[in-house]
């Protein structure tokens, strides 16, 4: 299928105007992405309906904790990635085209098949996640489309890459994401990611500017994005330029993929990291992968109560009313209905 967002240029070359990469690809040759290949001057993408994993998961797992708790999502992706993180904890289906010579696979799935696995599911959302969902951008965006007009809401999960030109084609269909602001130093996204910082935080502000309900993932690596002045600066960020209402989701290291010589985020360093991001200002800051700490459980940011009661990513109670504090009043940001 013909890709969306590319420019044709001399010689056959076109520049794919999908992600903040903005590749310049030769005839023949595919983007950094490995799933976009340029075909005679027309980039075609390689992975429409091409899905490599589809699951029902509860809404917690992408993780949402503020949108529509305790629901369903069915969630779905393809193969394929535009960051290369040495860390990817998805990598047999991210970075297979790039680690095994462009290898592409996938059930045959219609935006038709997946709105109806949704509803059959009694999920309330479809979460374009496990990779990166720029990189399948049309089969996520006709699937949106069409997922608005039976009443379900789309979710991405993102590393925040695409470009002004693809939010503002998808963002009348996008009613929440989650962003990985991987770190807050260029280096460690030149370094680790290949990329630039730079990108995602302006795709952050353009998120919530449009209105899409946003949360944030970091997940805290001993040694390379857990310094205390990073972290500052990073929930600084968050409050500006989001806003205090904005949920952090801190997530904990496990050793994988191209990135095993780091230990485990000590359990110590994520507590330090919550209470920095709550002294800066955020109302709701969570600690992830670490099942039963208290980190993972909404409490009222005036009177302190507890709200939602999670063990893992499973609500096992929701005392908000009307989207608001039961004992106070206050209004408990999210999106509940």
């Amino acid at each position: 299928m013909e890709a969306y967002l590319y420019e044709l240029l001399k010689d056959n070359e076109v520049k794919c105007n999908l992600c903040n990469h903005r590749c310049n690809i030769k005839n023949g040759r595919r983007g950094i992405c490995g799933v976009r290949e340029n075909r005679g001057g027309v980039l075609e993408t390689l992975v429409y309906g091409k899905v490599i994993a589809q699951h029902i998961d509860p809404i917690e797992k992408k993780p949402l904790f503020h949108f529509l708790p305790g629901s369903l999502s069915y969630s779905i992706a393809t193969v394929g990635c535009n960051f290369k993180c040495r860390f990817c904890q998805n990598a047999d289906i991210a970075q297979m085209p790039s680690d095994c010579n462009g290898r592409i696979v996938g059930d045959d799935f219609t935006p038709e098949d997946v709105v109806a696995e949704a509803i059959n599911g009694d999920c309330k959302t479809i979460a374009y996640t496990y990779t990166e969902p720029t990189v399948y951008f049309e089969f996520a965006c006709d699937t949106a489309k069409l997922a608005t007009k039976k009443g379900i809401r789309n979710v991405f999960v993102t590393n925040g890459y695409m470009t002004e030109e693809a939010l503002q084609m998808i963002h009348p269909f996008l009613d929440a994401a989650n962003v990985d602001l991987k770190a807050f130093t260029e280096d460690f996204y030149k370094t680790t990611c290949k990329a630039k910082l730079v990108h995602v935080t302006e795709t952050l502000k353009r998120m919530k500017s449009l209105g899409i309900f946003v949360e944030v993932t970091t997940l805290i690596i001993p040694g390379l994005n857990d310094d205390k002045k990073e972290l500052e600066n990073l929930s600084a960020f968050l409050v500006d330029a989001l806003g205090p209402e904005t949920p952090w989701h801190i997530s904990r290291f496990h050793p994988t993929y191209k990135l095993t010589d780091r230990p485990r985020t000590p359990v110590e360093t994520l507590i330090r990291a919550r209470d920095i991001g709550i002294n800066a200002g955020l109302k709701y800051v969570y600690t992830g992968n670490v099942p039963g700490e208290s980190g993972e459980k909404t409490f009222c940011h005036e009177c302190n109560h507890l709200l939602i009661d999670r063990w893992g990513f499973y609500v096992r109670d929701n005392r908000i009313k009307n989207g608001k504090c039961p004992e106070c009043g206050a209004v408990v940001d999210g999106v509940w209905d």
